[in-house]
C-alpha cells in the first residue's frame, strides 16, 4: 500500500537550493495561534486553513516541480510548519499586485500557501494600504518586532516566505524595516530571493534576527542587486565565515553605500578582506564593523584598516569601536579605537589634518585624557573643515581638554555635534557647554549634555542623545521608519 504523505512532512519540505548545504536551514517550531475578530476589511483576524482533502489527493497524485522562489527549506516539526510550496500551481509570471491591495493579497497567499496569517502583518499591510491610496510613493514598510506602540506578533520564516511574495509585486515600498523578529536562516534565504526580484528596494534592515552564517551567505551572494543603498545586519551571528562573504560582495556591487555588520562576530581575517576591499570600493560612504572576535595582543586588521583609510577618499564614517587598539596600532587609524592614550591621538591629530572625507569620529571609552583632547582640538580648529561630529564619551579628560574642544567649536562652522558626558567636568567646562548652548551655536539635539543652575552654579547633566541614539531600540513617541532616526550612527551622510 502507498504511504500518504502528511502535510509538512520532510518529504515536502525538501528545498532545491543550491551552492547551500541542506542542513543549513532549520525554521523554528510555530506556536499555534488563537482567532481574533477581523479588523480592517474583515481580514484583520483570518485564518488560513488547512484543506485536508487537497492536501491528502495532493500527497496521491505525487509531487509536482516548481521554480525556485517558491522552494521551503526543510523542517523537522511536521504540523505547525505550512505545507510545501510545491503545492502551489504556478504559471511562471510575475503579476504587480493590485495597488492598495496588499493585504488582501497577503491574505490570499497564506491560504493558497495554507499559511497561518500574522495579524501583525496584516495590521501594517492595512496602513500600507491606506497610503498607496494616497499617491504616496518611496513606503517603508515597517515590522519590526519590538515596536512598543501595538500588539506585535513577531515575524517567523514562514511568515517573511509569503511577505517576500507580495513585496516582489509592490513597486511603491522601497524599505523594509524587519528588525527584532525571529526570521532566522529560513527568512535569510527569502529576504536573498526578494533582493534578487524586488528592484525598488533601496533600504533593508533585518538587525537580530537569528541569522547565521548561512544565512549571511545568502544575503551577500544576492547583494549584486544593483539598488540597494542601506543594508543592516546588525546583531546577526554571521561569524567570520559569513563576514568574508560580505567582503567578497563589496569587490563587486557598486551600489551599497552603507553597511552595518557590528555585534555580528566578526573574525580577524574578514576584518582583514574589508579593510583590503575597501582600499578600491568607491560606493561604501558608512561602515559598521563594532565588535569582532578578536584573540591575541597582535594588531594585524589594524594595520590594514590603517592603510585602507590612506586610500579611500570616499569613506565618510567608519565604526570600529570594542577592537582592543592600543597605541602601536593607532598609528594607522584615524575612526573609533579602543584604548587608545593621550600618545596615539598625535596620530590622529595629524591625520585629520590631511583627511578631507571623514564627517563622524567615534571615541567612545578611550584613554584620551587632555593631551588627546587638545591635539583634536588644534586640529579642528586650524586645519579639518569636514569633521561634523565627535564622541569622546568616557575618555579621563578633564576641564582643560573638554574646553579646548568647546573653542573648536566657535572657531569651526562645521563641526556641529559633540558628545562629552563621563569625563571630568569642573565649572569651567560647564559654563562653556552652557555658552556654546544659550548662544544657539550647539544645538541641544546635537549634544548629550544639558545645563542647569543651582545657587547660581551651572552644571551639566547627561541626556539621552548620541551617535546611536536609536540604534538597539524604537522611540515611542512617533514613527520609527525614518532613515534619520535609526541610522545606527549613519545619521549625518
Amino acid at each position: 500500500a502507498q504511504a500518504e504523505t502528511r502535510p509538512g512532512s520532510r518529504s515536502q519540505l525538501e528545498p532545491a537550493w543550491r551552492g547551500t548545504p541542506s542542513h543549513a536551514v532549520r525554521p523554528r517550531p510555530r506556536a499555534a495561534r488563537r482567532p481574533t475578530s477581523a479588523t480592517g476589511a474583515g481580514l484583520g483576524g483570518a485564518r488560513g486553513r488547512h484543506n485536508n482533502a487537497a492536501t491528502l489527493e495532493a500527497s496521491k497524485g505525487g509531487m509536482r516541480s516548481t521554480p525556485e522562489e517558491d522552494t521551503r527549506p526543510k523542517s523537522e516539526t511536521p504540523s505547525p510548519v505550512p505545507p510545501s510550496p510545491s503545492s502551489t500551481p504556478t504559471d511562471g509570471c510575475e503579476e504587480l499586485t493590485p495597488v492598495g491591495n496588499l493585504q488582501g493579497f497577503y491574505y490570499n497567499e497564506c491560504i493558497e500557501l495554507s499559511q497561518n496569517t500574522n495579524p501583525y502583518i496584516l495590521r501594517v499591510l492595512q496602513e500600507v494600504d491606506e497610503e498607496i491610496k494616497k499617491g504616496l510613493e518611496g513606503i517603508t514598510l515597517n515590522i519590526a518586532g519590538n515596536n512598543r506602540l501595538i500588539p506585535v506578533e513577531r515575524v517567523t520564516g514562514e511568515d517573511f516566505w509569503v511577505l517576500s511574495r507580495i513585496l516582489k509585486k509592490s513597486p511603491s515600498i522601497t524599505g523594509l524595516d524587519a528588525r527584532y523578529n525571529v526570521i532566522s536562516d529560513v527568512g535569510a534565504y527569502y529576504a536573498a530571493k526578494l533582493l534578487q526580484k524586488q528592484v525598488n528596494l533601496t533600504y533593508l534592515n533585518l538587525m537580530f534576527n537569528d541569522i547565521g552564517p548561512e544565512g549571511g551567505e545568502l544575503i551577500a551572494k544576492a547583494l549584486h542587486n544593483k539598488t540597494l543603498k542601506y543594508l543592516r545586519m546588525t546583531g546577526n551571528k554571521i561569524e567570520n565565515n559569513g563576514g568574508m562573504f560580505f567582503a567578497s560582495m563589496l569587490q563587486i556591487n557598486s551600489s551599497l553605500e552603507k553597511l552595518d555588520l557590528g555585534d555580528c562576530d566578526l573574525g580577524m581575517q574578514s576584518m582583514i578582506a574589508f579593510a583590503t576591499v575597501l582600499t578600491q570600493n568607491e560606493a561604501i560612504m558608512g561602515i559598521n564593523l563594532n565588535r569582532p572576535i578578536l584573540y591575541g595582543e597582535q594588531e594585524e586588521s589594524t594595520f590594514h584598516l590603517g592603510h585602507m583609510l590612506k586610500e579611500n577618499h570616499y569613506l565618510v564614517e567608519l565604526h570600529i569601536c570594542k577592537h582592543g587598539i592600543k597605541n602601536c596600532g593607532m598609528r594607522q587609524l584615524c575612526e573609533a579605537l579602543n584604548k587608545i592614550t593621550r600618545d596615539g591621538m598625535v596620530f590622529l591629530a595629524d591625520v585629520l589634518k590631511s583627511n578631507t572625507t571623514l564627517e563622524v569620529i567615534d571615541l567612545s571609552f578611550n584613554r584620551i585624557e587632555n593631551a588627546g583632547a587638545n591635539y583634536l582640538s588644534e586640529t579642528l580648529t586650524s586645519h579639518n573643515k569636514s569633521l561634523k561630529a565627535l564622541s569622546v564619551v568616557s575618555n579621563s579628560i578633564e576641564g582643560e581638554g573638554l574646553v579646548a574642544l568647546s573653542q573648536s567649536m566657535k572657531t569651526n562652522p562645521i563641526f556641529s555635534h559633540i558628545y562629552i558626558w563621563g569625563n571630568k567636568f569642573d565649572e569651567a567646562t560647564c559654563v562653556a557647554y552652557s555658552d556654546l548652548i544659550e548662544m544657539g551655536r550647539l544645538n541641544p539635539d546635537n549634544t548629550d549634555v544639558e545645563p542647569y543652575v543651582v545657587d547660581g552654579r551651572v552644571y551639566l547633566a547627561e541626556v539621552s542623545n548620541g551617535l546611536k541614539k536609536h540604534y538597539y531600540w524604537t522611540p515611542t513617541y512617533g514613527t520609527s521608519c525614518s532613515h534619520s532616526a535609526n541610522n545606527a550612527g549613519f545619521t549625518l551622510v
